[in-house]
């Protein structure tokens, strides 16, 4: 059986790095987790002795490797997930609270598929975020946020 650890003491020997004591705490914390989390919630739960620069330098190193996903940018943090192991599933992203949603949708999934046959792709991955409001947060929504929101939708549409 493939374990994480395994998995990346192979990852790391294919690229002639080591499998040191911090490498190791890191991945373990990462897996002991059940929830998305950032470089500081990492850094607060492991010993002291790791330094932040070894966690960015690991997380790297785990994304690499298919271990970890780096699921988006909110608020002035990056995100990450544990992946190996989970099934595929896609996120909605609070702006104003920074609550994440994970979901599977079905349809979803069968319209990319089209789309990629439609234009001969042949998909390897994907990543779907939806940033908007959650419930709670539409309720309260300023007009500062609705401004933001019209300008951001602008925005989208200039890009496509």
């Amino acid at each position: 059986m493939i374990t994480p650890e395994n998995k990346f003491r192979s990852y790391l020997k294919s690229k002639g790095l080591k499998f040191t004591p911090e490498r190791k705490a890191i991945l373990k914390k990462v897996f002991s987790l059940h929830e998305h989390f950032d470089v500081e919630k990492l850094y607060e739960k492991l010993d002291k002795r790791i330094s932040r620069a070894t966690i960015y330098r690991t997380l790297s190193l785990l994304v690499k490797s298919k271990l970890v996903e780096e699921l988006f940018r909110c608020q002035d943090k990056v995100s990450y997930e544990r992946i190996f192991g989970h099934k595929h599933h896609d996120h909605m992203l609070c702006i104003k609270c920074g609550k994440v949603i994970e979901f599977r949708e079905e349809k979803i999934e069968k319209l990319q598929e089209a789309v990629c046959k439609k234009y001969g792709f042949t998909s390897v991955e994907h990543k779907l975020s939806i940033r908007g409001y959650c419930r709670e947060c539409s309720k309260s929504l300023t007009a500062e946020d609705t401004e933001f929101a019209k300008n951001s939708e602008k925005y989208s549409s200039a890009e496509s």
